[in-house]
């Protein structure tokens, strides 16, 4: 096969136009959090933060895999698949992927701060071998700049959509070489995204935090409750909010989602990550990263005791 030319995620004529990136929190808020610390309790926050660390630390015996999908674009879910890559990578000691699985213009690339992609899902299946060692896979992929690997399902133009065969080839292949891989899928009810959801060991199912997202969402949580091996206790649900000022009530939100028995993890309005762009972890707002990490160790723990 002939090696394919390495293109950059992001056209460098728009790269130049790219401003400073803006933090999560505004100034404000950063300083009444800083008061807010004086006064907290010093010994829950870290008993909370050693309890997340070890749901994220928990040893896997093969690889697991957690699929990222919503039932719209633009509900957050390729950011979300993001903040989970980043944030197993950051706890874990062993590989962690990042696996595109939206070929339609997909953005995890940008988000995870890619420069440049060369090879794809649809090229990496044909090469595949079960002689491969790890070092042999990773020079097909694409190393981030805060450890782990990315997969992308193209390189950034309009072509042919990922088919079910070349997901199925490519995932359980590479879970061989990686502790989690972070999948972040097309939209429901794409094709792929429903064989990812089925094959997963869990599932994170981001509702942007609207009447119509959410109601959305509860008509896919009350599919997943009809799969096979109980795939509604292997979900967790990421409410989103895009707008500082939401219309919907989070607590009437999430407790609509709640009955049907999954864990709702919300992610708040961030200034950093609604600039787009590259994801960089020192300036999301303190209660982004809290929430991530909260995500991540949900969907962990519901991964590891997957069968």
């Amino acid at each position: 096969m002939v090696t394919p030319e390495s293109v950059p995620t992001v056209d460098p004529r728009l790269a130049l136009a790219m401003g400073t990136p803006l933090r999560g929190d505004s100034m404000a808020r950063r300083t009444g959090r800083s008061l807010r610390k004086l006064t907290a309790s010093a010994a829950r926050e870290v008993a909370e933060e050693s309890r997340v660390a070890r749901e994220l630390q928990q040893p896997v015996t093969t690889g697991r895999v957690i699929a990222v999908t919503s039932i719209r674009g633009g509900a957050g879910k390729t950011t979300a698949a993001a903040l989970l890559a980043r944030t197993f990578n950051h706890y874990r000691h062993d590989p962690v992927l990042a696996l595109e699985a939206d070929a339609v213009l997909g953005t995890l690339p940008v988000r995870l701060g890619a420069q440049s992609v060369r090879w794809s899902c649809a090229e990496l299946a044909h090469l595949l071998t079960p002689s491969m060692q790890l070092t042999d896979i990773t020079g097909y992929l694409v190393p981030l700049t805060d450890g782990g690997w990315l997969l992308p399902a193209s390189q950034g133009g309009v072509g042919a959509p990922l088919d079910v065969r070349t997901y199925r080839t490519v995932s359980l292949a590479l879970r061989r070489y990686f502790a989690v891989t972070v999948v972040d899928c097309e939209t429901l009810p794409g094709e792929v995204a429903r064989t990812a959801m089925d094959t997963a060991h869990a599932r994170v199912v981001v509702a942007p935090m609207t009447a119509e997202g959410v109601n959305g969402t509860r008509v896919v949580l009350d599919w997943l409750a009809r799969l096979p091996d109980s795939a509604l206790a292997t979900t967790v649900v990421a409410l989103t909010a895009n707008s500082p000022d939401p219309v919907l009530d989070l607590k009437a939100a999430a407790a609509h989602l709640r009955e049907t028995g999954v864990t709702v993890v919300s992610l708040p309005y961030d200034r950093h990550l609604a600039g787009g762009g590259p994801i960089r972890t020192a300036l999301l707002g303190d209660a982004t990263r809290r929430a991530a990490t909260l995500l991540a160790a949900e969907a962990m723990e519901r991964a590891v005791r997957a069968r």
